[in-house]
Formats: structure tokens, sequence, C-alpha cells
């Protein structure tokens, strides 16, 4: 196989990958698809099932005919019974003006995104020149490793930034009342940490190895660094690895620190509490000693109540989801590590929100607000998302390619033959070294091999051996891969509209009570339009 990297960088036989190609197929297979599928229908059911227990919800508090605008004029007024509404406005440059600087974040975001890029490709050209022969001989994993490690530290950087900027962002757009503050601000939020998390997998999914060139012509950064490749097992294993340590730490190193902070704040507010003096008047004594008021004031030694406390929470599991659905295929361990981390996470809140926080003020609602909407985009998103990682990062569209259009089982009734038998020696391309560039050098040799032994070298990809030029198998990829995502996304979003359309939003049991509740409200109205006209 070609060199991965330039400079000192050997010649490699494929069969190093055997085990990585493995682990890869349990989750690059047939059943892949099918699994993106049941995703996209788990989500839908999902989303169906938390109407139908938001309807049971308001149904039992009465919040049905609860408006949420009403409730906060009626407070203004209370507070002021000559107060006015603020009436609703808009200015199109104000809105100009927020779009196109929403739009500057988002750019500052995916340049962080390529900064990281640069960083696995400079990494990779440091390892594979280190002395260490383990790291020299994973330099391509490890530089995509320590690459996970420092996204994850730069989604915490942003997500602090993140806030500051979509504050600032609703603070010039003026909303009227609260409620719409709070549904532009989760929007903003929201749209900003989506870029941070997943800008980085998007590259990873689309655009790693398919424009970093072939040998001999590769796209290099500043003339000097070439872009990195995929691992030699396959495009879908760099993803894979990705996902799992991002997931991982986000899931043990924020959920400590979101107990342990609160923890510590508690313990250095208890330490430097300073003992009452006991007054001489017996009154006071009495108050001391009253239990009520200890626990009154054991409870306001608790920590404060951040404004952002639950809003946080929603926030984090909406990214969550959209890890567990998204580019669910590439990572199926997902939904198993989300599972374990919220049976965790609900302890640990609730002894945060018990022993550690004073008591949240209630607001009255009715359902999730903006956040449902958020979680339907979701829905729709991993539908593309997934489509999109089976047909370009998968290996699944062009081992089918291959085994209707190339494999020995073509033209042939033999049932004793695997028809993916010679896929990976079809999908590499051949590579004369006297076309390395000259200013880059040969690579080093193999053990056991001479100069003059080797004359060409294999890499993955579908182009001639004689111009380079692609291949009539990689048009025939290109097309299925097209045709393969058309087909998937209508299908998959076709099932999505018949489970909604099937699972009614509202309970039957809870339409019969809102229409017995109807019905009384009638017949009391009537009864007492009956009586007066009596009168």
């Amino acid at each position: 196989m070609c060199p991965l990297c330039d400079k000192k960088c050997p010649y490699w036989v494929l069969s190093d990958t055997c085990t990585y190609a493995k682990v890869t197929h349990m989750i690059d297979n047939e059943a892949t698809v099918l699994f993106a599928i049941f995703m996209a229908l788990w989500a839908t059911v999902f989303l169906e099932l938390w109407k139908r227990q938001r309807a049971t919800v308001v149904t039992n508090w009465n919040l049905y005919g609860w408006d949420e605008e009403e409730e906060e004029l009626a407070m203004e007024l209370i507070n002021n019974l000559q107060h006015e509404p603020r009436k609703y406005q808009h200015s199109y440059f104000r809105s100009t003006i927020i779009l196109l600087l929403v739009l500057l974040m988002i750019l500052v975001l995916i340049g962080i995104a390529h900064a990281l890029v640069i960083y696995r490709v400079i990494a990779t050209a440091l390892f594979a020149q280190s002395g260490l022969g383990l790291l020299r001989e994973q330099a391509d994993t490890t530089a995509v490793m320590t690459g996970a490690v420092l996204h994850y530290l730069t989604i915490v950087i942003m997500t602090k930034i993140n806030r500051r900027v979509a504050l600032f962002l609703c603070d010039l757009e003026k909303p009227r009342s609260f409620s719409q503050r709070e549904k532009n601000f989760t929007m903003k939020i929201f749209t900003f940490q989506f870029f941070t998390n997943f800008s980085s997998l998007i590259y990873i999914a689309f655009f790693l190895g398919r424009i970093n060139g072939r040998p001999g012509h590769y796209v290099r950064i500043a003339g000097r660094w070439r872009l990195e490749e995929c691992h030699p097992s396959g495009c879908i294993t760099d993803l894979f690895i990705q996902m799992a340590i991002i997931m991982l730490l986000k899931q043990t190193i924020s959920n400590v620190m979101e107990y342990l902070i609160p923890w510590i704040s508690h313990k250095l507010r208890k330490s430097h509490k300073r003992p009452k003096k006991r007054s001489i008047f017996l009154g006071e004594e009495e108050e001391a000693e009253d239990p009520c008021k200890r626990q009154w004031l054991k409870n306001y030694e608790l920590n404060e109540v951040n404004v952002f406390s639950l809003f946080d929470e929603f926030l984090e599991m909406m990214i969550q989801y959209s890890f567990t659905t998204i580019f669910v295929a590439a990572f199926p361990l997902a939904p198993l590590l989300a599972f374990f981390n919220n049976m965790f996470e609900i302890h640990m809140d609730a002894i945060k929100m018990v022993r550690l926080h004073r008591r949240m003020v209630p607001r009255r609602a009715n359902d999730i607000g903006i956040w449902l909407q958020v979680l339907e985009a979701i829905g729709i998103l991993a539908v593309i998302g997934n489509g999109l990682v089976i047909a370009i990062t998968s290996d699944f569209i062009p081992m089918q390619v291959y085994k209707y259009m190339y494999s020995p089982c073509v033209g042939e009734n033999r049932t004793n033959v695997d028809c993916s038998t010679g896929y990976i020696n079809h999908s590499l391309s051949i590579f004369h070294i006297r076309d390395f560039e000259p200013d880059i050098g040969m690579p080093e040799m193999l053990p056991n091999f001479d100069r003059d032994e080797i004359k060409e070298c294999r890499y993955r990809d579908y182009r001639n051996a004689d111009d380079y030029s692609y291949t009539m198998q990689f048009w025939h990829v290109l097309a299925a891969r097209l045709a393969f995502l058309i087909i998937f996304e209508h299908v998959a979003l076709c099932v999505k509209l018949i489970a909604a359309w099937y699972i009614p939003d509202v309970p039957q049991k809870v339409k019969n009570e809102l229409l017995c509740r109807k019905h009384t409200d009638l017949r009391k109205e009537l009864s007492m339009m009956e009586y007066s006209t009596e009168v």
C-alpha cells in the first residue's frame, strides 16, 4: 500500500488493518440501513408519544386554555393597573444585522472546525516522523484521537462564548416579551451549539479522504502538509472514533463537573458561615430554637438557583438527542451510552436540586415551547444525516455495486462463491512509484524488500493505472450513491409521516374528557340563560 504521509513514511501491507476491518464490519454492513430507518422511525414515535404524554399532563393540570402571553400581561397589570402593553414591532434593518451576525458566528465555528482539521494534518505528519515505533505506526489513529479530545475542549470553551453571543443578539433584537426573548435565545444558542458540536463530525463524515487528491498529486496545506486520508479500514472508522471519544468525555467529565462544582460551592458557603451570637432577648432565643426557622435558614444557605439551570438541562438533552440520531449509523452505541448516562444523571440531578440548590421558582407551562420544534428539526436532520453516512461514508454502496456488476457471481450460476470475493482488490487503484513528487522524496521500504522490487503501490480509489483518471466503476458507484440517498430519504420520510399520522397526538381518553367538559359547560350556560329568561 502507498504511504499514508510524506517523508519517512514507509509502504505498508493491507493485512495490518485486518483487526480494524473486522471491527468496522460490525457497524458497516447490510443491517446498518435497517438500523438507520429504525432510528428515524423511533425518533418520530418518540415525539408522538411525547405529545400524547404532554396532552395527558396538560389535561390533568387544566392548562389547555392557558395562554403564556395573557399571563404576562396579567402580571404587568397586577403590578401596575395603568400599564400599557408593548406593541409588536419589526425592523428589517435590525433583522438583517442580526442575520449577518449569526452567519458571521457560524463562519467562526466552521473556521474552528477547519483549525481542528489543520491540527490533525500537522499532528499526523509529526507523529509519523517521531522516533517512537508505536506512535509512528498509529500516527493516523493517534491524530484522530487527540483531535477528538481537542474538539471536546473547544466545545467546552465555545459553549460559554456562544451563550454570551446569543444573549447579546437577543438584546440587540429587542423582543417584545420574556417568552419571545426565551424563544429567540433558544434558537440562537442551539444553532451555535449544533455547529460547535457537529462541524468537525460533518467534515470527517463527508469530506475526509475525498478532497485530499491522490498519490503524486496530493492537496496540501500551505504547500507542505497534505490533507489526511481516511482510516485504512474505511472512512467510517474515523467517524466512529471521533463520536465515541466526544460522547464519553461529555458524559463523564461534564456530569462530574456539573455535580462537583455545586457541591464544592455548597461546602465553601457552609465553611464561611459565621456563627450567630445568642441574643439576650428571650424572643430571639425562641426564634433560633424554632425548628421551622432552622430549616428555613438551612435552605437559605444552599446555592442560589441559576436562571439557566433548567435551560442547560434542556440544551444538554437536545445535543445528546442529536448525537443519538443524526450520526447513529456510524456509531450505533450512541443510544446505549445515552441510556446509561441518563439513568445516572437523573439521580445526580435529583441530589443536586434537592440538597445543593435552593428550591426553584415554578413557572406555569403547557408544553416545552420551542424545544418541540427543535426536536422535530433534529428528526428530519437524522434522516438526511444517516442517509448521507450510508451513501457517502460507508462502504455499503460500493460493495453492492461490486456484487451486482463486477463480482464473480455476475453472469455465472455458481452458488459456492461469495459474491463479495475480490471486492478489496477491485476497490484499490495502482500507482507507479516513479510518479512520486520529486521534492517529497521516496518512501521508506518494507523489511525484506528491495527498492528495485517494488514498482507500484495501491491506494483506495477508482482510478486508471495509466493516466490516473476516474474509471467507469467510479461513476457507477457515484450514481448508486445518489440513487440510494434519494430513495432512502424518501422512504424514511414517508415512514415518519405515516407513523406521525398513525399515532394520534392526543389520546382518545383526553379527547373524550375535553368533550365532556365542553358539553357540561355549554349545558350550564344554556340552563342559566333559560333561567334568566324565565325570570
